[in-house]
């Protein structure tokens, strides 16, 4: 079965052959793309779907995401609202909540999640562990989330359950919680930061994961200047996640590797810190990504479109990047840009992820920010 999308007024490939295309379509196979072109050179199709003059652009990778938990973080986010800080701690309430949830109710909140995220455009989604703490409910988060999202990162070192000593606590993620979870994921992640692990402490869970073939990903730089940049890029992680506060010496490691600067500016307005310099990072050369973070205590959206626009109007990026951070560099954070069934990009060969904004051009998403421009989905060539 093929289906010609045809009257697109701009295609956005991220592909440098194709570049960005004006009059414009795309033949869909099964779950692939066929053709990419001028509208006047398509081929025929077994469908024929005209966009009439509306722009498409790849589907949302929003490659940070936790979306297994259940319980309520309103009020915590209400105190914050009024002025009292931020800090890692909140995860413990989550903890609580997820560890009482049952694995029905785990897997209908994530989803809910899901489809929410895909209705507004986003077509690949990674998403973690890390509310258990456990290695019963750590396993149970892994096999939730394989059974519904595009990728799974293991994030058994979020933060020491009460009660328990880190030095203990990492022993145990780095040995019998991780040997209990790698069949069920791809990545392995540490949230290296003041209230939670420290340098040692990560490299050491990080390094077992590596270990076991896990690729690696960190949580650096979200509550102050610290070594989780320097800890990605010295041991290859795939990106370091947050990169809210950045010396120098961290934007020259990140321009110098191919480790990609994640940047969750959602998160950052939620918990009224300082948005990451992205202009920074990208004049220096590093890649840079935007995804949601969407998770109940600091960041509870999965509105990537809301991601750009801030990055826009916020942090000087312009359309272009944003666009691209959102969809290429998200692919790029997760080694999905690359090969047949590549994401974040429209060319021959890649996975059929397709968005459709009701608007002329991808301008617009942040000419008029908060409107659900969102017109029409395919994830995998499927229409949602």
């Amino acid at each position: 079965m093929t289906t010609l999308l045809t009257g697109i007024a701009e295609l956005t490939t991220n592909d440098p052959h194709y570049g960005r295309l004006s009059d414009a379509a795309l033949v869909l196979e099964g779950d692939r793309i066929a053709w990419v072109g001028r509208a006047k050179d398509a081929p025929a199709a077994d469908e024929r779907v005209d966009l009439a003059g509306r722009a498409v652009l790849p589907g949302w990778v929003d490659s940070h995401t936790h979306l297994v938990f259940a319980g309520d973080r309103t009020a915590e986010f209400e105190a914050r609202m009024a002025g009292e800080a931020y800090s890692a701690g909140g995860i413990a309430v989550t903890v609580k909540a997820t560890r009482e949830a049952s694995d029905e109710q785990l897997a209908e909140g994530l989803r809910r999640h899901i489809a929410e995220a895909v209705a507004q455009g986003t077509t690949f989604v990674e998403t973690k562990t890390g509310y258990g703490l456990t290695v019963t409910d750590e396993l149970r988060s892994a096999r939730i989330a394989a059974s519904q999202a595009d990728e799974v990162t293991f994030l058994g070192a979020h933060l020491v359950p009460p009660g328990e000593s880190s030095d203990s606590y990492v022993d145990l993620v780095r040995g019998e919680m991780l040997d209990a979870v790698a069949p069920h994921v791809r990545w392995c992640d540490v949230f290296c930061e003041s209230g939670a692990f420290d340098a040692e402490q990560s490299r050491a869970v990080l390094t077992a994961a590596a270990e076991r073939g896990l690729g690696l990903r960190v949580h650096g730089n979200q509550l102050g200047p610290g070594p989780g940049v320097a800890l990605a890029v010295e041991l290859g992680a795939a990106s370091v996640d947050h990169c809210t506060y950045l010396e120098s010496s961290d934007v020259d490691a990140l321009a110098g590797s191919d480790t990609v600067a994640t940047l969750l500016p959602a998160c950052d307005l939620s918990t009224r810190q300082p948005l990451p310099d992205a202009r920074a990072l990208l004049d220096a050369g590093a890649t840079v990504a935007l995804a949601s973070n969407c998770n109940p205590g600091s960041s509870y959206t999965s509105s990537m479109a809301f991601c750009v626009a801030t990055a826009v109007l916020q942090m000087r990026m312009s359309i272009t990047e944003a666009v691209r951070a959102a969809t290429w560099g998200g692919a790029r954070a997760l080694r999905r840009e690359t090969g047949d069934g590549a994401v974040g990009v429209l060319r021959p060969g890649a996975r059929a992820d397709v968005q459709v904004l009701d608007a002329p051009s991808v301008t617009h998403l942040a000419y008029r920010p908060g409107v659900p421009l969102t017109y029409a989905v395919w994830r995998a060539g499927q229409r949602g």
